[in-house]
């Protein structure tokens, strides 16, 4: 297996943990980010590996795609809209950093000698599932936001890609990340409102929004093992934990993180039945037996990674 990878958005939240783990391992990791999302703090103390190359540019652009693409056999594909609330004021961005930016990749890898594409994908792309656990042949997969369907195009392009053109394609569909360095979420939302006013918080919705989180920690380790053991062609797995949490023990578990008592919870009512937003998916919860039987497990629960999360951003705030 080669030891030259390129991980696209490798300079963000998640791609700048995976990054990380691949330098530790020996890889030689090439990073494409555009900066828009990542940042150069995050890859604070390997900037200077010399088995780090960071290439600034766009996956939109051909020319930045086939630069960072040299000499590489491996891609990480995690450069994407890194919230699923943007797509209510802009849709169009969904398209343009998720769908076209994943085929002008493709269009590069094919002529390329890249052997493997590893798409990170997302929960989204269920919808509202009928069934939960949901595994990862649940069908039909009707996604209720701009953002899962732009997700389930960019799994459609690299499925197809990889078997016209005889690649191995590896596609990840996680819970919701959380974790160091996070720039988005329910917990990083709470925690930035509660700073502003520490004795009411907002939730949107009707606070019933029952989810899995992940852990990024737990996020890198089951995108190596995937990357070591799936042996099809093409290959999808569902990535999260057993258990889910719900929002309102996620603003207590924001609340305790910053050490405050007796803030009242203020519901906005939010859309359709209790949705915080046009297009939030109320009830997540994955079946990970496939990844499980790869000797994947994750290390903490939906709530212990939230935890885990919230008190290493108040350090932060």
């Amino acid at each position: 297996m080669s030891k030259d990878v390129l991980v696209t958005g490798g300079a963000g939240f998640v791609g700048s943990h995976l990054v990380e783990s691949m330098l530790k391992q020996g890889y030689s990791v090439s990073v494409l980010d555009n900066l828009s999302s990542g940042k150069h703090k995050n890859l604070d103390g390997i900037l200077d590996d010399q088995n780090l190359k960071l290439v600034v540019g766009d996956c939109r652009n051909p020319d930045d795609v086939e630069k960072a693409l040299r000499g590489t056999h491996t891609v990480f594909h995690l450069a994407a809209t890194p919230d699923v609330r943007l797509e209510i004021a802009d849709p169009r961005a969904c398209y343009q950093h998720n769908i076209k930016a994943t085929f002008v990749l493709l269009e590069k890898i094919r002529k390329s000698k890249v052997e493997t594409v590893v798409l990170t994908s997302s929960s989204t792309v269920y919808g509202d599932a009928k069934i939960m656990p949901t595994p990862e042949d649940y069908g039909p997969l009707k996604p209720i936001s701009v953002y899962g369907a732009s997700k389930l195009a960019c799994e459609a392009l690299v499925s197809s890609y990889c078997h016209s053109f005889k690649k191995r394609g590896i596609i990840i569909r996680p819970a919701n990340i959380t974790g160091p360095r996070a720039t988005h979420g329910v917990l990083l939302d709470f925690m930035q409102k509660l700073k502003t006013n520490s004795s009411e918080l907002e939730i949107l919705g009707d606070g019933t929004q029952t989810k899995s989180y992940l852990h990024v920690s737990d996020f890198v380790g089951a995108v190596n093992k995937c990357y070591k053991s799936a042996d099809a062609l093409v290959d999808i797995y569902n990535v999260g934990t057993d258990d889910q949490t719900k929002v309102t023990e996620i603003a207590k578990i924001a609340m305790d993180a910053m050490n405050l008592r007796d803030v009242k919870f203020k519901f906005s009512g939010g859309t359709e039945g209790g949705r915080g937003w046009v297009g939030d998916v109320k009830k997540m919860l994955l079946s990970c037996k496939k990844i499980r039987s790869l000797g994947w497990k994750p290390t903490y629960g939906s709530t212990d990674a939230v935890s885990e999360a919230a008190h290493h951003m108040v350090r932060e705030l």
